[in-house]
């Protein structure tokens, strides 16, 4: 499961395809979910990668 966020909300999806102007998103079933421009889009992120509650600093 991936997350899309863009400063509208973010949108989840299963999986998600690079094109060249930006992202397009599709549930399980790849099923069309949305198109969001590179220029909206903040971030997609692996919503099964364990994450550490704490932010780590650098030294």
């Amino acid at each position: 499961m991936f997350r899309a966020h863009f400063p509208d909300g973010d949108i989840e999806c299963d999986h998600y395809e690079l094109t060249e102007h930006g992202a397009d998103l599709y549930d399980e079933d790849d099923v069309f979910l949305a198109f969001v421009p590179y220029t909206s889009l903040i971030a997609l992120m692996n919503e099964e990668i364990d994450r550490d509650p704490e932010p780590s600093i650098a030294d």
